[in-house]
């Protein structure tokens, strides 16, 4: 639980809860004050965008508690319903409460671009003031509004949202305080009447959206220990996923930098294919496997089509190809550190390991029998288009998955993807009985591994290097015993894991790498980096070691049990967008690997 006594220090600055359906998300700070939120979709004009200061008043909507001097918050177990206690030096008090409507309804999901709020004084005679201040064009301009007798409407860059409410339309549109003796709801959704009261269309839409998410989690096959951690982070990931399309984003944020006053802030509001594979896999082994179904729908529509091309690294959530990066001169950056860019030029890159994370993502399919839509031969034929282009690009130079922007190598984990692609086309292959396929690609498969061992393996050095004939080391080298390409306890693998422990590691974290790149030297060390430390560690049987540094993360996530993408090691801090899916992701495979077994621990 969240337990505020004064205004955040900037250590705790991404103390941030997130609440969402799969259309809309928001991030709500630790006074339950809304300062993130992107409508009508996640990549769209930041309505709420007070997280990144912008120069003009607004971007945000508050619920203020008269001279509040502390708060609490919380989310209720096994939901993604947020509840913020605010207190204030006369003993009033007041709970929020934040969710957006998620359930089933005529055999389908109901999940508007709507977030709705509770308030009710829960101690004394609270008083409080709403403010509602949406703006427009990341931070340039206020919307123009109009207002009934129980509404008030909102002309966002890209919708038009509408505000319905039991309290008074004038004490919200002039921000005054008043006694709140009695439960507030608020209703901000799309510009249409609502059939119900506010109180009651919250009070039933809560149920539902408490019930659904419930009974999601109550499905998921989580490990015997950290449970709460595990969920908590399955949770968010299902939230960074656009139900409309399948996409999952890697962060619902945009240019929140790595580290302190540098340019290393990044939109990372699109679908890349790696980080959404690795998503889809952590998801798998909980069971969730309806988001693993989704986003192949996603990445078939992307790679559809009769011809072999190659495949950028990272989409719109809408199948964009295109996301040409440019910066919003109206806000002026997270604590000021600007600038804030809105689109990506990382789609202009050449990333081979693209190939691998796609049969990779999808190989489950041809598997698992709950799913009710196996893979068969047809979309087998679509992976081999990737398994071609993997054989093509295997050897090419790329940015590789660090996404340098001022060099290109031939780098050994691009490459050893895509022998991953071989690899799990042959074992496709043999399940679905293609004979001829099988053995044509796992001698495809044998004869690439062998090139990558001999051209990323230093002999002078003694472990692998990042890239062919190459002299330096980066965290990707963990993930060659998760993917297959070496066994755990291979002397090499253990020689490179204790290399990049040597190298990359700052107490208990981990840095990508040091090397300076086109920003200079990194200061952060990347979380989910340290996760495969800790499970390459475990692999290589040292899991005492690994659970030591795994207990020292979870200490490390926000209050509200989250993750961004970079640690300060000196001081702890957050940097980076937030949430990362790539740090739960971590976090979730880590756990897995470490915990006890239910059988041995009952």
């Amino acid at each position: 639980m969240l337990n505020n006594s004064g205004p955040e220090s900037p250590q705790s600055s991404l103390a941030l809860g997130v609440v969402g359906n799969g259309s809309v998300a928001a991030l709500i700070d630790g006074y339950g004050r809304i300062v993130w939120s992107c409508l009508p979709r996640f990549d769209s004009d930041a309505s709420f965008c007070a997280l990144l200061s912008p120069k003009r008043e607004g971007g945000d909507w508050s619920i203020e508690l008269e001279d509040a001097v502390r708060a609490e918050q919380h989310y209720i177990p096994n939901t993604a319903v947020l509840v913020t206690r605010l207190y204030d030096r006369h003993e009033n008090a007041i709970e929020i409460l934040d969710f957006a409507p998620r359930y089933r309804s005529h055999g389908r999901f109901y999940h508007p671009v709507l977030l709705a709020r509770r308030v009710r004084p829960i101690s004394g005679s609270p008083r409080i003031r709403v403010l509602l201040r949406p703006l427009c064009d990341y931070g340039q301009r206020a919307p123009e509004t109009s207002s009934g007798s129980n509404h008030i409407r909102y002309l966002l860059s890209e919708v038009t949202q509408r505000l319905t409410s039991d309290v008074a339309a004038p004490l919200i549109e002039r921000g005054l305080f008043f006694h709140l003796d009695r439960p507030a709801h608020f209703v901000f959704g799309p510009d249409e009447t609502l059939a119900h009261s506010p109180a009651d269309f919250i009070h039933h839409t809560l149920e539902y959206t408490l019930a659904y998410w419930r009974d999601w989690v109550r499905y998921l096959s989580v490990p015997y220990e950290w449970q709460e951690a595990v969920i908590r982070a399955a949770i968010t990931l299902k939230l960074c996923q656009y139900e409309a399309t399948g996409a999952i984003v890697a962060a619902l944020t945009t240019s929140i930098p790595e580290a302190a006053n540098t340019e290393r802030n990044w939109d990372y509001r699109y679908c890349w294919l790696r980080d959404a594979a690795l998503t889809v896999r952590a998801l798998n082994r909980l069971g969730a496997t309806r988001s693993m179904e989704e986003y192949i729908r996603y990445v078939f529509n992307i790679i559809s089509g009769e011809d072999d091309h190659e495949v950028g690294p990272v989409f719109g959530i809408s199948f964009e190809r295109e996301l040409l990066e440019r910066h919003a001169d109206g806000l002026a950056g997270y604590r000021g550190m600007g600038p804030v860019r809105v689109g990506n030029d990382a789609w202009r890159q050449r990333q081979n390991d693209v190939y691998g994370s796609v049969v990779l993502a999808s190989a489950q399919l041809f598997f698992d029998h709950r799913l009710e839509h196996r893979g068969d031969e047809r979309a087998y034929a679509r992976l081999e288009r990737m398994g071609r282009m993997a054989l093509r690009m295997a050897e090419e130079p790329d940015a590789g998955l660090w996404e340098f922007r001022g060099r290109a190598a031939i780098h050994t984990y691009s490459a050893a993807m895509c022998w991953a692609a071989c690899d799990r086309l042959a074992h496709i292959a043999t399940q679905l009985g293609l004979r001829d396929r099988a053995r044509y690609w796992h001698d495809e498969a044998v004869q690439l591994h062998a090139r990558i061992s001999a051209r990323a393996w230093n002999e002078k050095l003694g472990h692998f290097v990042d890239a062919y004939d190459g002299e330096h080391l980066d965290a990707s080298l963990l993930l060659l015993a998760d993917i297959g390409f070496v066994k755990g306890k291979d002397p090499r693998f253990v020689a490179t894991v204790d290399a990049i422990g040597r190298a990359l590691g700052r107490g208990n974290y981990l840095f990508r790498y040091i090397a300076p790149d086109d920003f200079g030297t990194p200061e952060t060390s990347f979380n989910i980096c340290t996760f495969w430390y800790i499970e390459a560690l475990a692999a290589s049987g040292r899991k005492r070691q690994a659970r030591a540094m795994f207990e020292r993360m979870l200490s490390m996530r926000n209050p509200l049990g989250l993750l961004s993408e970079d640690i300060a090691p000196a001081t702890g801090e957050h940097w980076g967008n937030f949430p990362q899916t790539y740090s739960l992701v971590g976090l979730i495979q880590a756990a897995m690997r470490l915990s006890r077994r239910w059988e041995d621990a009952l």
